[in-house]
């Protein structure tokens, strides 16, 4: 089976590289992959592959039934595995020097989605190709919108494309680790995500004339300040929080009204979440209140934590190894940053692992979400080759 895929994925992979390159080359932002989701179309269609389209606005659910002597002899199997890649580009001004690069102003494909789409096509075609070697039934899901809330991951849920799902497994490209290897972390993995936002507000006037007028200025520095003391960035044991915005819109003798901050507040467990806000909004008044001023705190739900279930991601592990070597295969630490995965991980069991695409002596080593980023397009085989590997296995 594993030279069957490896002769599987030798065959498409310049065809997988051609998508990957026309999707960088077409970025489309959040919930409007329009071209894409036609691209992904023609692909499935001219391997006669099940599809639904139009879910979530652009996206798309491929099937694929295997066909294994289980199956034949009418004894099915329980697994339906569901597989995601996402769509959407960022709002990025490309800067890089690649025959392909985005024609599109302003808007790249600066986190790897091109390469998770293409990836996908690839596994499909595979699987296609192979589905007299697995039972169970696989579920592609091209999914719109990862970038932006409330995440695309759960407008399809709403829409079903997790019915009848026992497990779903999420593959991201992932710079921090050199092309040829794959990292894998059990257990919450990834933080949830909340928008928080400050306004202070009380009477605005002249700096000279204290008694005429509140601090609304001190009052919102106060209320960073205690915030930030009791959520130290060196000790996130009960979650992150951040503020990357502080306007207060006066001059050298004019106390603004209004005081705005924004921030962010990650955490790993729901409870901890919960008393986070209760916090903010605690501190935030009660401050304000010394100042003779009021706090309105809004706070944006945003994606909850991405849980990857211990015992999958051990099957996970196991089976990468048995494919690609023991020394290929390394333990992730947990990350503070947020991916609308998490929705999926809350409803079935999952795994979220990542594929290492860096590689320096070609000078490919720019980070996601920055202007340079791009990938060792090589990465895309043991990507495709592993996670067919994995469904296969998992499907018997």
């Amino acid at each position: 089976m594993k030279q069957l895929i490896k002769v599987k994925s030798d065959a498409y992979y310049d065809e997988v590289v051609a998508i990957r390159r026309q999707l960088h080359q077409h970025p489309e932002l959040s919930f409007c992959e329009k071209e894409t989701a036609e691209l992904i179309k023609r692909v499935l269609a001219s391997k006669n592959i099940e599809y639904q389209s139009d879910i979530a606005g652009t996206g798309i659910v491929a099937t694929i039934k295997g066909l294994s002597f289980r199956a034949q002899r009418g004894t099915s199997s329980a697994n339906t595995i569901a597989l995601r890649a996402d769509l959407d580009a960022l709002p990025i001004q490309e800067q890089t020097d690649l025959p392909y690069r985005s024609v599109n102003e302003g808007v790249m494909h600066a986190c790897g989605h091109d390469a998770h789409t293409a990836m996908l096509l690839g596994v499909a075609l595979i699987l296609n190709d192979l589905r007299d070697h697995f039972s169970g039934t696989v579920k592609l899901i091209f999914q719109p919108g990862e970038e932006k809330l409330p995440g695309g991951a759960s407008l399809m849920i709403k829409e079903g494309v997790l019915d009848n799902v026992d497990l779903i497994i999420g593959q991201h490209v992932y710079p921090d680790l050199p092309c040829g290897e794959v990292g894998f972390h059990a257990g919450p993995y990834m933080a949830s995500s909340d928008e928080v936002n400050i306004t202070v507000k009380g009477r605005g006037g002249h700096a000279a004339k204290p008694a005429e007028r509140d601090n609304t200025l001190l009052a919102a520095a106060k209320i960073v300040l205690k915030l930030s003391e009791l959520y130290p960035e060196n000790d996130k044991s009960n979650g992150l929080l951040a503020f990357g915005s502080f306007i207060a819109d006066g001059t050298y003798n004019v106390v603004p009204s209004e005081v705005t901050m924004k921030g962010t507040m990650r955490t790993f467990d729901e409870n901890k979440r919960k008393l986070l806000k209760d916090n903010i909004l605690m501190i935030a008044n009660n401050v304000a209140a010394e100042y003779g001023c009021k706090a309105e705190v809004v706070i944006e739900q945003g994606y909850p934590s991405l849980k990857n279930d211990v015992e999958l991601t051990e099957k996970c592990v196991a089976l990468a190894k048995d494919y690609l070597g023991d020394s290929k295969v390394k333990n992730l630490p947990q990350l503070m940053t947020a991916e609308d995965f998490a929705w999926y991980s809350q409803k079935v069991p999952a795994c979220f692992y990542r594929l290492g695409t860096a590689n320096s002596v070609k000078g490919i080593d720019s980070k996601q979400h920055t202007s340079t980023f791009d990938i060792d397009e090589e990465s895309m085989k043991i990507g495709m080759e592993t996670m067919v590997w994995i469904t296969h296995a998992l499907s018997q």
